[in-house]
């Protein structure tokens, strides 16, 4: 589980095995018990959260937007 960035308590991360077929490039965000998935393009949307308020997923999808180059040039290097 590369972790590609920490923001206050969250961690920004894909899993090793993401799929087979491998899905589009995105990002996970966790802080505890709480979720989200951010698809990377064609641009930064929403897949699914859980226990997050909208002013946090608000917060988190500015994050992902302004770390968007970050999260796709680590995803293709992890990948090939």
């Amino acid at each position: 589980m590369p972790v590609v960035l920490r923001y206050k308590s969250y961690k920004f991360f894909f899993f090793s095995n993401e799929g087979n077929p491998r899905e589009n490039p995105h990002i996970h965000v966790r802080s505890g018990t709480a979720t989200a998935k951010f698809w990377l393009s064609p641009e930064v949307r929403l897949a699914s959260s859980y226990d997050l308020s909208s002013g946090e997923l608000t917060e988190l999808a500015r994050i992902t937007s302004e770390n968007r180059e970050l999260f796709e040039r680590t995803w293709h290097e992890y990948f090939g």
